[in-house]
């Protein structure tokens, strides 16, 4: 009979001591996802431009707490992007005031050329992770989500 309760104690304890199984949803999901992918394209043939944003973390912050496509006006975004390129431009232009890690190559983003939507705000979206990222500041604005 000892035999016994042992027997049931010791399957009642293997049986307790699964992992607890943990439910993910969509989102957590397509963070995963993105988290390998470091590397934002934004290519338009038409225009013949093409945007490399190769920066770890990026896209899992545009993705979880960037504001979502839509939020803002793309002539907001141009006014916004072309003062912030102005700024970055500028910063290349003088490696012994401004880190030439932080600001390596120039950007080419010409006001009165419609880049379309998408480029737009993943653009500017890339200035706001930058500078709260690097605690810098690129124009007038605080960058705030």
């Amino acid at each position: 009979m000892k035999n016994t309760i042992y027997i049931l104690l010791l399957c009642a304890f293997v049986f307790n001591c699964n992992t607890t199984k943990t439910t993910t949803n969509q989102k957590d999901e397509r963070l995963e996802s993105v988290k390998d992918n470091d590397t934002v394209t934004i290519a338009n043939d038409d225009l013949e431009y093409q945007i490399i944003i190769i920066e770890p973390g990026f896209n899992t912050w545009l993705v979880s707490t960037a504001r979502p496509e839509g939020y803002y006006s793309q002539q907001f975004l141009e006014n916004r992007n072309y003062l912030y390129v102005t700024e970055w431009n500028q910063r290349v232009m003088q490696p012994q005031r401004f880190n030439p890690n932080l600001y390596e190559l120039q950007i080419n983003y010409q006001q009165g050329i419609d880049y379309g939507y998408e480029v737009n705000y993943k653009l500017y979206n890339y200035f706001i992770y930058f500078q709260l990222t690097y605690n810098q500041r690129l124009g007038p604005f605080v960058p705030r989500i």
